[in-house]
């Protein structure tokens, strides 16, 4: 039998019509500007606010700061800051999201407001959905295993077949349910306490969005491929990151804090000898995108936690891939923070809290064409991390690093080189000039040793 990694089943429903309810400056319904009711949250009327859609909370309509990194280039990131009244919607179910992002392909600015606990996981009349209800008839996780064991299929090519057709049919229609398209000129904000449990938001070839203040939380695949050929052992591999950028550009996400939520892959089985992965990125930014800054986040509990470019091809991803991250906290995530192809990518003023050493794998990937600028970051580890594990050479020829400081637990916090104990163990040696500098800064560089404090008085969602 397909196990399920949701609650009860349900029937699918993949297609729907369904009203959002947009945005109302109804003065019946008087708040004072920037408030926001919890009894307006939790009924079914329109939300209201005194006056106009001036009184909407302020970061609904804020923008990206000046030079507040790669994002602020150009253009600049607006969002949805110009929606008129009827482009602001408050949404409470995956149907009302779904209707107010309208598939992507609207550019009209708008703004989507998410209150309470949104669950992708849904059909349109807001039933819970499983695994199960995904699942095309002609599979079952029982058969693909039995099929493609490496001791019946062998360890040369991957699956193939009417069974792994099966998989990938229901893949997409798994795909179908979570993935939300979201178009350019959109603003994304959580109201207090919202979070958007099993989605993928999906920003793909459009320009201008924001992200703010949510909880994205297990955007779990129930049909992962098996692929033998992937490493020396195989790996199970998954589909949807919590947001995935692909040829998107000027993108901001801000104060969200991402997890796995209840479903940590701690708690997977393993199938052929490796874990049974659902799970794929957090944020990953992919397919020559663009002018990106992800700021005052919280990344837990996660294990492939940022790719930034998806390939070593030179390609449409030269040249492109600019991504500045800064004051966000790294709390035992595994790997991929970030992990980098091309890409100049600014890393400064961020808090890594490293204790789980069994999960942990690396945390800077330097890939091919890679120019990570790494400033002023703060890791807070078990003493059983290795310092030279924090760097991994994926193809790449130097980064630059400057004022990284670390302590183990409770103990003295010193100033260390990440970059030269991994030189001082491994050949051959990165570079440690990465080739450029990094002027796109909103204001002074915060002090490594105020990090810790700063960033965890400051970073995730609710701490707008």
């Amino acid at each position: 039998m397909m196990r399920s990694l949701f609650s009860a089943a349900a029937g699918i429903v993949l297609a729907a019509t369904v009203t959002t309810v947009p945005f109302s400056p109804a003065a019946s319904a008087a708040l004072p500007s920037g408030a926001l009711s919890s009894a307006t949250l939790s009924s079914a009327t329109p939300f209201s606010v005194a006056g106009t859609a001036a009184a909407l909370p302020a970061a609904a309509r804020q923008a990206l700061p000046a030079n507040d990194g790669w994002a602020a280039a150009t253009t600049g990131t607006t969002g949805g800051s110009a929606a008129d009244d009827a482009h602001v919607f408050v949404v409470r179910t995956r149907a009302e999201l779904a209707a107010a992002l309208a598939g992507g392909t609207d550019p009209t600015p708008r703004i989507v407001l998410v209150a309470g606990t949104i669950n992708a996981n849904t059909d349109d009349a807001g039933n819970t959905l499983t695994c199960a209800d995904y699942a095309d008839p002609a599979y079952s996780l029982d058969a693909y295993l039995a099929a493609y064991d490496p001791a019946v299929w062998g360890t040369a090519t991957r699956p193939s077949g009417p069974l792994e057709e099966a998989r990938v049919r229901s893949a997409r229609n798994q795909a179908a349910r979570i993935q939300l398209r979201v178009g350019a000129n959109t603003t994304i904000l959580g109201l207090p306490n919202a979070r958007l449990v099993g989605a993928n938001l999906l920003i793909q070839n459009v320009d201008n969005v924001i992200v703010r203040n949510l909880r994205l939380e297990d955007a779990a695949d129930c049909f992962p491929l098996w692929d033998p050929t992937d490493g020396s052992a195989g790996n199970w591999n998954s589909n949807y990151d919590l947001i995935t950028l692909t040829g998107a550009t000027h993108v901001w996400a801000d104060h969200n804090t991402f997890s796995d939520g209840n479903n940590v892959d701690a708690t997977q089985p393993r199938y052929f000898g490796r874990p049974y992965q659902v799970h794929d990125g957090a944020l990953d930014v992919i397919r020559a995108s663009d002018y990106v800054t992800v700021s005052w986040n919280v990344f837990q509990e996660h294990d492939k936690t940022m790719l930034i470019g998806s390939t070593n091809t030179v390609g449409a991803d030269a040249g492109k891939l600019r991504v500045t991250i800064h004051h966000n906290r790294f709390a035992n995530v595994g790997q991929r923070v970030p992990r980098v192809r091309f890409g100049q990518v600014d890393v400064y003023n961020n808090y890594y809290y490293l204790t789980d050493e069994d999960s942990y794998s690396y945390s800077w990937g330097a890939g091919v064409y890679s120019a990570i600028y790494a400033e002023n970051n703060f890791l807070l580890r078990s003493a059983d991390i290795d310092l030279d594990e924090f760097v991994y050479d994926w193809g790449g020829t130097a980064m630059t690093e400057i004022g990284t400081l670390t302590r183990v637990g409770t103990g003295p916090v010193r100033a260390v080189s990440l970059l030269g104990e991994y030189n001082a163990t491994h050949d051959p040696d990165l570079g440690t000039d990465a080739g450029w500098t990094p002027v796109l800064r909103a204001g002074p560089v915060t002090p490594t040793a105020l990090v810790p404090a700063v960033v965890t008085a400051g970073a995730g969602a609710g701490r707008i």
